[in-house]
């Protein structure tokens, strides 16, 4: 059986979250605690209570780099809350070719053999995720095959979520762009107000700034959403998911 590698297990601070986030834990023949990754949450009992104790919770703030692009990869994160963008580089520019929220995890390229990713990750808001040695997760995956089928299943979501970005950004106007990407970062980290600033945006998009903060201003005109300083707040999903295009639809459902 494989065995954890260092840290401090998931169990050791079950108990704080439950004082403040006023959730309690799965109650079964034996207590389980409150998972908010969608992968993990999936696993059968006996799979989780195998995997839990390979489990460190760690906090990022913003615009921290979670994993750098052709470097090995040490830890592979679960995403329990807050957004993480996937970037490619490119003389030094950075793009955005995927976001992952609580229904992934970064470093997923390990269940593939790549232990070099040709991605970087950066933390778009703060986040917390369960965090696991790479050899601790490989080693996890021949043994649990559940996890495995899980995991792999994100990889291909983000294979659909990149190629889909990329089509994005050579085929869809800027309004269509930017609503989806908001749509889709509403979705991500489960939150209406997207703590954003314009000048991230320009990044993550690849457009002038000028022009983000035109369609946002827009956008506010119209009732969607609300501008305060260093975040965005949705106040209708609904008529934004209308001015999206169609690459929001297509994305959901492989995250699905």
């Amino acid at each position: 059986m494989f065995k954890r590698s260092g840290g401090t297990a998931i169990q050791t601070w079950q108990d704080r979250d439950r004082r403040s986030l006023g959730e309690k834990p799965f109650v079964g023949p034996t207590k389980r605690v409150v998972v908010r990754n969608a992968i993990l949450a999936g696993l059968p009992h006996d799979e989780f209570e195998a995997v839990r104790p390979l489990l460190v919770r760690t906090s990022f703030r913003e615009r921290t780099v979670l994993q750098y692009q052709n470097r090995p990869i040490e830890f592979v994160s679960f995403v329990e809350s807050g957004i993480v963008s996937q970037r490619t580089l490119a003389a030094g520019y950075p793009m955005e070719t995927a976001l992952i929220g609580f229904y992934g995890v970064v470093g997923a390229s390990i269940a593939l053999g790549i232990d070099y990713p040709a991605h970087q990750s950066v933390a778009v808001t703060p986040c917390n995720v369960l965090r696991i040695g790479a050899g601790d997760l490989k080693r996890a995956m021949l043994e649990l095959p559940q996890l495995r089928v899980r995991v792999l299943q994100h990889v291909q979501a983000l294979l659909v979520h990149s190629s889909q970005v990329a089509l994005c950004g050579v085929r869809h106007r800027l309004e269509e762009r930017l609503a989806c990407w908001l749509c889709l970062a509403c979705r991500a980290g489960q939150s209406s107000v997207v703590p954003i600033t314009h000048e991230d945006l320009s990044t993550i998009l690849g457009m002038r700034r000028a022009g983000i903060t035109e369609v946002l201003t827009r956008f506010e005109r119209d009732g969607l959403i609300v501008k305060t300083r260093g975040a965005l707040q949705v106040r209708d999903l609904h008529r934004l998911e209308q001015r999206a295009c169609c690459c929001r639809r297509i994305i959901c459902e492989a995250h699905r």
